[in-house]
């Protein structure tokens, strides 16, 4: 039987990040506000030109990314394996303006979806350190 000792003792389930956003859906409205911002941003076009034409599996892969980055369940890693972003965008030439498009393209999509201005300031933070990490050139 619980008592307040035994319920005090136990750890408290943090909220994720995922939970907070508002979970799959959420991210859905995300990514296509992502890439709707990155299709239409000047300063994006160079980032743009590094995907296919039809973005529907690019969508849903950083979907599967997200959501698991985010605090979900691990199914990008059971379907992809490992992360591995700097390998995997080894291939492009990425420095300081395509770093800025790409997070000016997420910030955008995180104003657009309505996401709280702690938690959006909180991923941005994380953001940057991802997109950061990918650059790979120096212009």
């Amino acid at each position: 039987m619980d008592t307040p000792a035994t319920q005090a003792s136990r750890p408290v389930p943090r909220e994720t990040h995922f939970d907070r956003l508002g979970g799959e859906t959420a991210v859905i409205r995300l990514v296509d506000a992502f890439y709707r911002h990155m299709d239409t941003r000047a300063d994006a076009q160079r980032i743009r030109a590094m995907h296919h034409p039809d973005l529907s599996s690019t969508k849903a892969v950083l979907v599967l990314y997200l959501c698991e980055w985010l605090g979900a369940d691990k199914r990008y890693s059971a379907q992809r394996g490992q992360p591995r972003l700097r390998t995997r965008h080894a291939a492009f030439a990425i420095g300081t303006a395509e770093r800025d498009a790409w997070l000016a393209c997420m910030r955008a999509a995180l104003d657009e979806t309505g996401v709280e201005p702690v938690l959006r300031d909180e991923l941005m933070q994380a953001f940057f350190k991802i997109a950061d990490r990918m650059r790979n050139t120096q212009t």
